[in-house]
């Protein structure tokens, strides 16, 4: 098992997170990211930079992530060609994503980027509160246990 996450956009508390899971339980973490993360130094733990450009990062980690291996992203169109590979996938605020929900979470991205695209303001996420962080770390903690 290892985890790979879309780093771009993932918060800052969910990194540390990760940081401290990928320590403890000494599974192979790497951030994937079109700018340079500064990481902790650990063997377990690794950013990799990749060119800047649409989707470059998410089609890296379609790339090498793996049957059994944990995805972190928040954007549906990756989860989904992660979850078709066998891969898990965590949202960063603690939802699994899996071949149950995954096509109505696509539909309903698709009909918001429709709506968008038509010049409705459909406004953003809420900020990371301290229970998504929590339901975060639950998560993560009981797909660890899975391995």
């Amino acid at each position: 098992m290892k985890i790979w996450v879309d780093a771009d956009a993932c918060p800052v508390a969910i990194k540390e997170i990760l940081y401290r899971a990928a320590n403890r339980a000494e599974i192979p973490l790497t951030l994937i990211a079109n700018q340079m993360l500064r990481v902790p130094p650990s063997p377990w733990i690794k950013a990799l930079q990749v060119p800047s450009g649409f989707d470059v990062a998410d089609q890296r980690i379609a790339q090498e992530a793996d049957a059994g291996d944990v995805v972190v992203t928040a954007d549906i169109p990756l989860a989904a060609q992660v979850i078709a590979k066998g891969a898990r996938v965590i949202d960063p605020r603690g939802e699994l994503l899996d071949k149950n929900n995954i096509e109505g979470r696509l539909t309903m991205r698709n009909f918001m980027e429709t709506l968008r695209n038509s010049g409705v303001e459909t406004g953003g996420p809420s900020s990371l509160s301290s229970a998504d962080r929590q339901a975060f770390a639950n998560q993560l903690d009981r797909l660890l246990a899975k391995r």
